[in-house]
C-alpha cells in the first residue's frame, strides 16, 4: 500500500506562499497539495527500534511531514556481467544493507532541490546555496506529475550530493547504490533472464514503452518484486556506482521497450543528455534532456 503524505492545512497555506516566492517561474501549475509540508527542526528520527525488529524501517525528513520506507536486503552473492570483459561474469560478494522501497520522490527532493528546509532569511543569505542545485528550465517534472512520482533528470552530482544532505539530516549513511546492490536487489534471487523477458512480467511490474504512455507514473502503482522493492525496471532508469566509480543508470525506463528493461539493462551518460542546455559549461545539476533518469537510495547496515 502506498504511503500518502498527510498534508496540514494551515501549514501548507504558509509554505505555498514561500515556496511561491522561491520557485514560481518553475511550478505555476502546481497546487499547495503538490508540495511536502514543512515543519519546524526536529531531532533526526532514526527509528533503530524499529530497524532492529522488523528489518524495515521509515525514515522521516527531520523537520518535514515527508517520509519514506527502507527495506532490508540480505546480504549474499550473485554473478553479473562484467562490463570491463564483455562477455565475461564476475562473481559478487555483498554484505547487508537497506534500500529505497521506491525511486525518489519529488515530495522528498523538493525539500533538497528548492531548499525547502531553509527560512527564508537563509535562503537570501545564500545558505546551502553551493550544495543545492540551481533553478531548472521550466517545470522539472516536465508535466508528468509530481506528488509521488519519481524525481527526474538530475545528474548524478546531484543524486549524490542529495544523499549527503539526507544523510547529515538524518544521522544515517545515505548514499547511492553500486550496480551490484542494484542488480543483486532488483533480481530478487532470480537468475539469468528468462523472467524478466516475459511480457506479462513487464507489464505487471513495470511502466515501459508499452504502457507507459510517454511519462513516468506515480511510484509502487505496479506489483513489486518478491523482494517487496517497486519500480525496480522502467518508470525511471536508475542512478548507480560502477566497481571503476563512474556512474551508469540501470533498469530501464519509461521511454525504453521490453529489451532495455531488464536487470543487465545499462547506460552511461552521454552528451545526448543535456543536448539542449544552453549553459557552457552544462549544468551540473540538471540533464535538460533526461527526464528519463532518476534514483534511489540505500542506506549501509
Amino acid at each position: 500500500m502506498k504511503q500518502r503524505i498527510q498534508i496540514s492545512t494551515p501549514l501548507v497555506v504558509c509554505k505555498t506562499l514561500f515556496y511561491t516566492l522561491a520557485v514560481a517561474a518553475q511550478f505555476t501549475a502546481f497546487s499547495c497539495f503538490s508540495m511536502p509540508s514543512v515543519a519546524a527542526e526536529a531531532p533526526a528520527q532514526n527509528n533503530a527500534a524499529e530497524a532492529k525488529a522488523t528489518g524495515a524501517y521509515t525514515q522521516s525528513i527531520p523537520g518535514t511531514l515527508v517520509k519514506f520506507e527502507m527495506l532490508p536486503i540480505s546480504g549474499g552473492s550473485f554473478s553479473m556481467a562484467d562490463p570491463a570483459k564483455p562477455g565475461q561474469m564476475r562473481k559478487v560478494e555483498l554484505k547487508p544493507f537497506w534500500m529505497g522501497k521506491t525511486e525518489v520522490t519529488w515530495d522528498e527532493y523538493d525539500i533538497y532541490a528548492f531548499r525547502l528546509d531553509l527560512s527564508q532569511q537563509d535562503q537570501a543569505a545564500g545558505v546551502d546555496a553551493a550544495s543545492r542545485p540551481s533553478k531548472p528550465y521550466g517545470a522539472p517534472d516536465r508535466g508528468f506529475g509530481h506528488q509521488h512520482y519519481p524525481a527526474l533528470a538530475m545528474t548524478q552530482h546531484a543524486a549524490e550530493l542529495y544523499c549527503q544532505w539526507l544523510s547529515k539530516k538524518t544521522g544515517k549513511k545515505y548514499r547511492l547504490p553500486t550496480e551490484a546492490e542494484w542488480e543483486y536487489a532488483c533480481r530478487a534471487g532470480a537468475t539469468g533472464n528468462e523472467l524478466f523477458d516475459q511480457k506479462t512480467y513487464l507489464d505487471d511490474h513495470a511502466w515501459y514503452w508499452e504502457n507507459a504512455e510517454d511519462k513516468t507514473h506515480e511510484v509502487a502503482t505496479k506489483q513489486p518484486n518478491p523482494w517487496g522493492l517497486y519500480d525496480m525496471l522502467g518508470n525511471v532508469a536508475e542512478w548507480c556506482i560502477a566497481a571503476d566509480g563512474v556512474g551508469v543508470v540501470r533498469g530501464g525506463s519509461w521511454r525504453d521497450k521490453a529489451p532495455k528493461v531488464t536487470p543487465v539493462a545499462r547506460q552511461v551518460q552521454t552528451p545526448d543528455w543535456d543536448m539542449t542546455d544552453p549553459q557552457n559549461p552544462k549544468s551540473k545539476w540538471w540533464l535538460s534532456d533526461g527526464p528519463f533518469v532518476g534514483f534511489r537510495v540505500v542506506c549501509e547496515g
